[in-house]
């Protein structure tokens, strides 16, 4: 098992963590590598990140959460970066084959930070 951080800049960002995981599973030859990210108010996916398509997919997850008084005890204000957290998930699983990951023509890993900027800490286990 490794980890690595990421640290976001804005608010809220969808990152490409691909090639940091890339540069990881290089040392492997076949199986699979899962993700964990260890924080409740961001996620893990893949995406295809043509220009403008990382602010289209924050614009429709805000969408995606009503206005309403939440009652989250702590922090209500960031309540809904907590349901688009479990919503989207918070690991994903991705082929490698050959020391890379498998992934579509398009296809980028990416962290989406709802409640940055923040340090966020990702695990990364493989399975042969």
């Amino acid at each position: 098992m490794e980890k690595f951080t990421i640290k976001t800049t804005r608010g809220k960002q969808v990152v490409d963590i691909t090639e940091k995981v890339n540069d990881i599973v290089k040392k492997k030859i076949s199986g699979t590598c899962h993700l964990f990210v260890t924080h409740t108010t961001c996620a893990l996916t893949t995406a295809d990140l043509d220009p403008g398509t990382d602010e289209d997919m924050l614009e429709a997850f805000d969408k995606m959460i009503p206005k309403m008084k939440f009652r989250h005890p702590h922090d209500p204000s960031h309540t809904p970066d907590h349901i688009l957290s479990s919503m989207i998930g918070t690991s994903i699983t991705i082929p490698v084959e050959n020391g890379e990951l498998v992934l579509g023509t398009w296809q980028r890993v990416v962290l989406i930070e709802f409640n940055g900027p923040r340090e966020r800490e990702i695990v990364v286990s493989f399975q042969e």
